[in-house]
């Protein structure tokens, strides 16, 4: 996505209670980020394209705005989807230094005479943590989940326990794992909606590990196979995720791609077939790209004010963002966005750094795009006797003014 410095008219109202009159502050977008010739011009933005999936959800990555959705709250079977969690609790497991990809694991019998999809690992083979891995992104082997489970909680049951606890951490409220593979169980569920957030998930928390989700073949035990994302071949913007399927599922793909930096997340779940699984992704994303665009507002610590302070060591505050801000837009509106900030009328010491002193809400048109809180950027200790005293004369002073003036 392209970083700019929205033009904003930014509405400050101060610690006295009075109002700033409204400016329009217009900051100059760096020749280098400026879209293509004709890019901002605002066009309509056509209805979502209806598929044929069950339940399916496309979401922007950054913004987390939801562009189409349908049925994606409606309890769905995840097949081999199910994997994504798999992968991400494993994932969590080497970020906190538990396993390595180095080490082996020693097949089990069990994930051995697991059925379905195989990378074909035989009971008592060592097979590299790694190894398993892309067996089970890539090949969506369910005999490497089972193996890759038993090795990091001793069983697929314990181990479907942390999958539930990292989709409570993750906010998936609709979902329940019962395994690792995705072979049907009646208490085994999600939503498109979860799929999403999960995807989403694994490309933020694990950008070390995402790119096998790019791999389009992998080769063990001297049997290659393919990827069954066929996306990956297609596009060569889109860089993941995970297909599933069974036959109460039907055929399910997450997919996310990343276009002129504007990354993108899909979820469909319960289409026809195959190939009806990824053109309809395919639909999805493109639709996306073709009339949205995200851009990066405001930067995570980034100063966008200064507030008055009483009874403090300073008189003055630094006010900003602990997170940077994206909205996805339709594409041609950026100059249509405006924002205000607006304070708690007075703000005494001692204040502490990340103290949430106000908001700064972003619109287009009637749209709020987004809101987000403003905190305190450093520290404001509090003034001696003579400093506080002499700032509660002049606080009581105003009262009285302001109580004079009233009719």
């Amino acid at each position: 996505m392209i970083k700019r410095l929205i033009p904003v008219s930014l509405v400050l109202f101060l610690m006295t209670g009075l109002a700033v009159a409204p400016a329009r502050a217009q900051t100059p977008v760096p020749d280098a980020a400026k879209p293509v010739p004709n890019a901002n011009t605002a066009r309509p933005v056509p209805a979502a394209p209806q598929i044929g999936a069950k339940s399916y959800l496309l979401m922007d990555f950054n913004s987390e705005r939801i562009l189409v959705e349908e049925n994606a709250d409606m309890r769905v079977e995840p097949a081999s989807i199910t994997k994504l969690m798999t992968a991400y609790v494993v994932f969590a497991e080497l970020d906190q230094g538990n396993i390595t990809l180095e080490e082996t694991v020693t097949v089990s019998e069990k994930a051995w005479r697991t059925g379905g999809s195989r990378m074909f690992i035989e009971p008592g083979m060592e097979v590299t943590v790694e190894d398993l891995i892309r067996g089970m992104v890539i090949q969506s082997g369910n005999d490497a989940s089972v193996a890759l489970a038993e090795h990091v909680a001793g069983s697929e049951e314990a181990f479907a326990g942390l999958m539930n606890h990292y989709a409570e951490l993750l906010k998936m409220p609709a979902t329940n794992f019962r395994n690792s593979t995705g072979l049907p169980d009646p208490d085994h569920y999600t939503t498109a909606r979860d799929i999403a957030i999960l995807s989403a998930a694994t490309i933020r928390d694990f950008p070390d590990y995402y790119p096998w989700y790019s791999e389009k073949e992998f080769t063990f035990n001297s049997i290659r196979q393919h990827n069954r994302n066929t996306l990956l071949w297609r596009d060569p913007a889109i860089d993941g995720l995970k297909t599933g399927h069974t036959e109460a599922a039907g055929y399910c793909l997450a997919a996310s791609a990343m276009r002129d930096g504007m990354r993108l997340v899909s979820a469909v779940m319960g289409s026809a077939s195959e190939s009806s699984r990824a053109s309809e992704s395919q639909t999805l994303l493109n639709y996306g790209f073709r009339f949205f665009e995200t851009v990066q507002l405001y930067e995570a610590g980034q100063e966008l004010a200064s507030a008055r302070v009483w009874k403090g060591l300073a008189e003055e505050v630094q006010l900003g963002l602990t997170d940077s801000v994206f909205v996805t837009i339709p594409r041609g509106r950026y100059d249509d966005l405006e924002a205000q900030v607006q304070v708690e009328p007075q703000l005494s010491a001692p204040l502490e750094a990340g103290t949430v002193v106000g908001t700064i809400n972003v619109q287009l048109g009637d749209d709020l795009v987004a809101s987000r809180q403003l905190v305190t950027m450093s520290t404001v200790e509090e003034a001696g006797f003579f400093g506080s005293t002499w700032d509660s004369l002049k606080l009581w002073v105003n009262g009285f003014l302001e109580d004079d003036g009233e009719e």
